[in-house]
């Protein structure tokens, strides 16, 4: 029997599918080997997503890894551009993709982002976050990617609640910004 990628999550505990989970770590392993290939990158990890399955890997885990391989991906694409094309092409992409975060940023506080269709995050809060991405982009205060990453929000109903979906996928573009500066 081969040894676990990751700790289970218990016999009457759901994690995510061993199998998934070691079959994408070794397709993203051979894409990291081959950088040319672009079969794997920083967007795929962080979309991977995986079926659940009693006494599978601990979720915590395996998004923690997840994390880690994404940054790695984030540094060899830098390394790869900065050596083909130099630094300042670098920044001058990682500030592309950061130009694309302002309007939402701009936006008042309650409107920033799609009312919840039932429950979703509760606006107060996810607002206080977004203030907070404002001022770290205008150099009045530190921010990492981990911090945004790591965010939760209060759940909260309709007009009260941002809808999820939305704030998880501008969240996601964000925390590809820092970490590209990080």
């Amino acid at each position: 029997m081969s040894k676990d990628t990751f700790a289970r999550s218990g016999f009457f505990s759901w994690g995510y599918n061993p199998a998934e989970v070691d079959e994408f770590l070794t397709k993203a392993k051979q894409a990291y080997a081959n950088p040319g290939s672009h079969s794997v990158d920083e967007d795929v990890v962080r979309n991977a997503a995986f079926g659940r399955k009693r006494n599978g890997y601990r979720p915590d885990l395996v998004d923690a890894a997840l994390d880690r391989l994404e940054v790695a991906f984030i540094q060899a694409h830098r390394a790869d551009i900065v050596q083909e094309r130099g630094e300042n092409a670098w920044l001058n992409e990682t500030y592309e993709k950061a130009k694309t975060l302002y309007p939402r940023l701009l936006r008042p506080h309650g409107d920033r982002f799609a009312d919840a269709d039932g429950f979703g995050y509760d606006k107060t809060e996810v607002d206080a976050l977004i203030d907070r991405l404002a001022d770290y982009f205008d150099g009045k205060v530190s921010l990492t990617s981990r911090e945004l990453r790591e965010a939760t929000f209060a759940d909260a109903k309709g007009p009260k609640g941002y809808s999820a979906t939305v704030v998880d996928v501008f969240l996601e573009r964000a925390v590809s910004v820092l970490a590209a500066v990080e």
